[in-house]
């Protein structure tokens, strides 16, 4: 060979050298076509939630929290006003939770489509279906993996057990707060791959207002280092030279031999992410978990009371139940049948059979997930975030009467959808089944969950059929038995609803709210010396505040309508003593006042209740009770005010008058 052949072929090794190091640029076609299969995907992924939840359209408001959070919440259905986010952001008593977000929301929600039930309902819908195409563009930026990444936001879109958190308008908060989380995980991503602070200031602003929606996402720091570890890899030594999460991808066959780049997926390898200490990670997160633990503070505080009722569920039997509903929501995730509202709260412990069984299936798991923690790291993630995101809501602190429930998976069962979808897509490879024959079962699968989905939307629909489902579906439920009473009571059909509150009261003697309603109802058919022994009887045992606020609040009543204002103001005041804000007491108060000549005190009662809880009708109270005490300017102003937070100032002075005249 020639020198200058040999230079020649020299040159042509050392050019074909520079070009294999060079990433291969993909043609724009195949760009554009993966980005156009992206976008087409994710319409369809939205299209699926809302096809599947239209049977959500005749849905009304259902009597079990929204008319507490909606229907009689005076600021929310005042609209989004000043007084209306000073409520919100400052109130830390109401429905024991701290979420002014949610709270925004509702009054949005009110000045938008007023008190008519399908805005709220659908909105509910396409804050889902957002969150699902967000996870679908999180999970295969992180991955890589198109078709993987679609069918764990298809399941999380599409499994029955998600109904309750999107078909329940007071769990709008669960939707909401998933919104925002999905999108700090995003703004995560972003700020992983190029650390700086201006990126962390917005993963930080997200996740506050997540919290500000939902204080259950305290975990979220927690999540995020699970993240680092599978799919980001910023965990140093770690990341193996190549694997399964790094050396293949979802585009087509046909696509193969192209690059990482070309088949869409370089954005999602971890060599995109610098890598770290286990050390600087955990101080990476030290802001975001002050936060958490600011909300968990704020959460304490308010859920208190809630707390203090539920005593008498015992530490050893708050143990066990959580290792059992870690199983049962598992069970659920792979059968979600028999699904309610309310799974009640065991009151014994439980068999021995049952814990050992539990705890042995958990470490079992656990054991698998931990030996595989350098090869499939998937399992250990999605293990982990499922176990972790579960115990703020698991019941070691008990918030509610519920053994377990289904908007708890909502972020929880994430974990357990990507273990279950990457590990069997891994173990198809691993016996040569072509991807594109578990498209068939895949498709099946999501169509049966959107079937079931579809059905479970229709038991939202009113409280006439939902409390007998929860009855029918659960053992010894005596919290729907109540439940269902307090609807039935409503309905003025006190004959079965004392039948329903006997029953709950033989399932659990210390049901409190059972002996509660009981008076209520004898009240109904004017045996008040009855009703009171019922309401003395729960002043006698109640632990919370607010129960025993409910109980002086009843006795009282009792006496106002038979027309001893003295017994009636002693019982206010006693209600106010145990939970001093109650704004409906205290106008009840200023009418007394009213009523006994006395309009300065009348006042200052009425005022202070609008001070509290923004509403035009202890305003106009006011106003006539200044007029009265001869502060006619005062009384002009306070008139004024009324009028413009008035929606409906025809009504509300129909209100102020049936009040006066003691109805």
């Amino acid at each position: 060979m020639t020198p200058v052949s040999t230079a020649r072929a020299a040159r042509r090794t050392k050019n074909t050298r520079k070009a294999q190091a060079q990433p291969t640029v993909p043609p724009l076609k195949s760009f554009l076509a993966l980005n156009w299969q992206r976008l087409g995907l994710s319409l369809l992924l939205f299209a699926a939630v809302l096809a599947f939840y239209s049977s959500i359209t005749p849905n009304g408001f259902i009597g079990y929290d929204d008319p507490g959070y909606i229907l009689n919440n005076a600021p929310v259905t005042a609209g989004l006003t000043w007084s209306t986010v000073k409520w919100a952001f400052t109130n830390l008593d109401y429905a024991a939770n701290y979420h002014p977000l949610t709270w925004l929301s509702h009054a949005l929600d009110c000045d938008v489509f007023g008190l008519n039930p399908v805005g709220p309902h659908w909105e509910n819908v396409v804050l889902h279906g957002f969150s699902a195409v967000l996870l679908f563009w999180l999970l295969e930026s992180a991955t890589g993996f198109r078709w993987r990444s679609l069918m764990v936001a298809a399941l999380f879109a599409l499994h029955p057990i998600n109904v309750e958190s999107v078909a329940w308008a007071a769990e709008r908060k669960n939707v909401l707060s998933m919104f925002l989380v999905t999108l700090a995980l995003l703004a995560y991503l972003w700020y992983a791959r190029k650390p700086g602070r201006g990126r962390y200031a917005a993963v930080a602003a997200l996740f506050t207002l997540a919290l500000l929606a939902k204080p259950q996402v305290i975990t979220f720091p927690f999540l995020l280092m699970l993240f680092d570890y599978w799919p980001l890899g910023r965990t140093r030594g770690l990341v193996p030279p190549a694997g399964p999460d790094l050396e293949h991808s979802t585009a087509s066959s046909r696509s193969a031999a192209l690059s990482p780049a070309a088949r869409g997926i370089s954005r999602g390898s971890a060599a995109d992410f610098p890598q770290s200490t286990w050390r600087f990670l955990v101080w990476e997160k030290v802001p975001l978990l002050l936060l958490s633990v600011g909300s968990a503070v704020l959460t304490m505080n308010a859920q208190r009371e809630a707390i203090k009722d539920l005593a008498h569920y015992g530490l050893v039997l708050r143990t066990e139940n959580a290792f059992i509903a870690y199983v049962r929501y598992i069970g659920k995730a792979f059968w979600p049948t028999r699904l309610v509202q309310l799974y009640p709260h065991p009151i014994r412990l439980f068999p021995f059979w049952q814990i050992g069984g539990a705890i042995l299936l958990l470490l079992l798991i656990t054991a698998v997930a931990c030996a595989r923690w350098r090869t499939e790291r998937y399992l250990a993630m999605g293990w982990f975030w499922f176990l972790g995101s579960l115990v703020p809501m698991i019941g070691l602190v008990q918030v509610g009467e519920q053994a377990i429930a289904d908007r708890y998976a909502y972020l929880s069962f994430l974990g357990l959808f990507m273990m279950a979808v990457w590990l069997i897509a891994d173990l198809a490879k691993s016996v040569r089944i072509r991807a594109h024959w578990l498209a068939v079962p895949a498709v099946g699968c999501l169509l049966v969950l959107g079937m079931l989905t579809y059905r479970q939307v229709i038991y939202w629909h009113d409280d006439e059929n939902f409390w007998p489902r929860d009855i029918a579906l659960t053992t010894d439920n005596y919290v729907a038995e109540f439940n269902y009473a307090n609807f039935l009571h409503d309905a003025g059909r006190n004959e079965e609803a004392m039948q329903h509150l006997r029953a709950a009261v033989d399932i659990n003697p210390n049901d409190l709210m059972s002996e509660f309603l009981m008076g209520a109802v004898e009240g109904r058919h004017g045996n008040f010396a009855a009703a009171i022994e019922r309401y003395q009887f729960v002043l006698s045992h109640a632990l919370g505040r607010k129960l025993l606020a409910q109980a002086n609040d009843e006795i009282a009543g009792i006496y106002r309508v038979n027309g001893d204002d003295v017994k009636a103001r002693q019982y206010y005041e006693a209600s106010l003593r145990a939970y001093p804000i109650q704004p409906s007491i205290m106008v009840r108060l200023g009418v007394i006042a009213m009523r006994n000549g006395d309009p300065k005190e009348a006042a200052h009662q009425f005022l202070h209740a609008a001070a509290l809880q923004p509403s035009s009708v202890p305003e106009l109270l006011a106003a006539q009770a200044l007029e009265q005490e001869g502060h006619t300017e005062e009384a002009e102003k306070v008139y004024q005010r009324a009028v413009s937070i008035s929606r409906n100032l025809a009504q509300d002075q129909k209100s102020a008058a049936a009040l006066l005249a003691g109805r």
